[in-house]
C-alpha cells in the first residue's frame, strides 16, 4: 500500500468515527468522554479544543488522558485535557459557593464570594448563573425564603424565623415578605389564612384546566380529566386561604392561559407566583430556559444546575411543579429520548411536544 492510499484509509477511518463529528464541532458536551491525539504535533486534546482542526489522517482517538499518554502523546497546553473539564470545575466551584451561602447567617456579598473562589466578581456572577440558573443574590434569597418557611412550619415564632433566616431586621423582612412567602408570615403559618386566591376552571384541548392567581401572579395551572379533582388539589395547596371563583374579571386571565397552552411558543405574558425550595427554583429556572420545540434529559438538567448526581431530585422537582406549561417540565425526557414521568399524563406531554414542534 503506497503512502497516499495509507493516508486516505486513515482519513476515511477517522471521518467515519462519530467522535470526529464532535471534534469538528468542538463539542464541549463530549469533553470527558474521550480525547484525540494528533500524530504530527504529538499532543492530545479535548473534543472542545479551540486549536485548528487537524487533518483527519493524523488523528487518533483515546478513551482518556492516561491512554493517550501511554501512547506517547503529551497534553495540549491550550485545552489542558489532563485537567478536569471546565464545566466540571465550574460546577464544583459553584457547589462550594452554594454551601458557603447556605451556611452563612448573612448572605455573602458578590465580592466576598469572588475572593473565596479566586476569580473576579463579574466572572463569578456569569459562571454562577450559568451553572445554577440564578444569580448568587437570587440563590441566597431563595435559601432565606426556604429557611423562613421551614421555621414557620416548625412552629417557631415569627421573630425567630426572621432572624434565623438571616434577615438583619424585622422591618427589612416585612418589606419583602410578600416576595419571600407570597403572603404575611402569620398567614403562611396559618396555612394561607386570609390570603385570597382567585381561580376558575375551564376546558382546553388537553382536558379540564384550572388557573389560579394570588396577588403576586398566577400560582397554579393544573390540567386533568376531573374538574373537581383539580379544585381539591388547589384547596390542598392553600388549605386556609380564601378561594374565590366565578369572578368575571378573572376570565381574561384564564383565556390568556388557555391560549398559551394551545400555542406555547407565543409565551405567557403574565406575572407568575412561583413557590418552591431553593433546589426546586433552580430546576424550574433551568426548565424555563429550554426553548420551545426542544427537550432535555433529567441528567442534563441536573448537570446544568451543578448537581449531576441529583437526577432523582430533579425528577421530584418536575413532579412538584404546579404551573403546567408555564414551567415546561413536559420538555424533560429520559436519557433515551422516551417520554415518561409527566404529572398530567404522558399523552398530554406528547401532545404538547408535538404542538411545539409543529408551530
Amino acid at each position: 500500500m503506497n503512502i497516499s492510499t495509507s493516508r486516505e484509509t486513515a482519513a476515511a477511518a477517522t471521518v467515519s468515527d462519530p467522535r470526529w463529528t464532535a471534534v469538528v464541532a468542538r463539542d464541549a458536551n463530549s469533553d470527558g468522554g474521550f480525547v484525540y491525539s494528533v500524530r504530527t504535533t504529538g499532543v492530545y486534546c479535548r473534543p472542545s479544543c479551540g486549536a485548528r482542526t487537524p487533518r483527519p489522517e493524523n488523528v487518533g482517538f483515546h478513551a482518556n488522558a492516561a491512554e493517550a499518554e501511554r501512547a506517547g502523546f503529551r497534553p495540549c497546553k491550550r485545552c489542558r485535557p489532563d485537567q478536569p473539564p471546565l464545566a466540571e470545575t465550574h460546577a464544583r466551584m459553584v457547589a462550594g459557593l452554594c454551601r458557603l451561602i447556605e451556611g452563612s447567617e448573612q448572605a455573602p456579598t458578590l465580592d466576598a464570594l469572588a475572593r473565596h473562589a479566586g476569580i473576579s466578581p463579574h466572572h463569578l456572577q456569569r459562571v454562577f448563573k450559568t451553572v445554577v440558573g440564578l444569580s448568587p443574590r437570587a440563590y441566597a434569597a431563595a435559601r432565606r425564603a426556604q429557611r423562613v418557611r421551614e421555621q414557620l412550619d416548625s412552629g417557631g415564632s415569627v421573630t425567630d424565623a426572621i432572624y434565623g433566616a438571616g434577615f438583619g431586621s424585622s422591618g427589612r423582612f416585612y418589606e419583602n415578605s410578600n416576595e419571600v412567602l407570597g403572603m404575611t408570615p402569620t398567614a403562611w403559618r396559618a396555612g394561607g389564612a386570609n390570603a385570597e386566591i382567585h381561580f376558575a376552571i375551564g376546558q382546553c384541548s388537553l382536558g379540564a384546566i384550572l388557573v389560579a392567581a394570588s396577588e403576586r401572579g398566577v400560582c397554579a395551572i393544573l390540567i386533568g380529566d376531573d374538574p373537581d379533582a383539580l379544585a381539591r388539589d388547589l384547596q390542598d395547596r392553600f388549605p386556609r386561604a380564601t378561594l374565590i371563583g366565578d369572578d368575571p374579571d378573572f376570565e381574561r386571565i384564564v383565556a390568556t392561559v388557555v391560549g398559551f397552552v394551545e400555542a406555547p411558543r407565543t409565551g405567557l405574558h403574565l406575572p407568575l407566583d412561583v413557590r418552591g425550595t431553593a433546589f426546586q427554583q433552580r430546576v424550574w429556572q433551568a426548565l424555563r430556559e429550554i426553548p420551545p420545540g426542544s427537550t432535555a434529559s433529567y441528567t442534563e438538567i441536573a448537570a446544568r444546575i451543578g448537581a449531576p448526581k441529583s437526577v432523582r431530585a430533579v425528577a421530584g422537582a418536575c413532579a412538584a411543579n404546579a404551573l403546567a406549561v408555564a414551567i415546561p417540565c413536559h420538555r424533560v425526557v429520559r436519557n433515551d429520548g422516551k417520554l415518561a414521568g409527566y404529572r398530567w399524563g404522558v399523552e398530554r406531554k406528547r401532545a404538547l411536544l408535538e404542538r411545539e414542534a409543529a408551530q
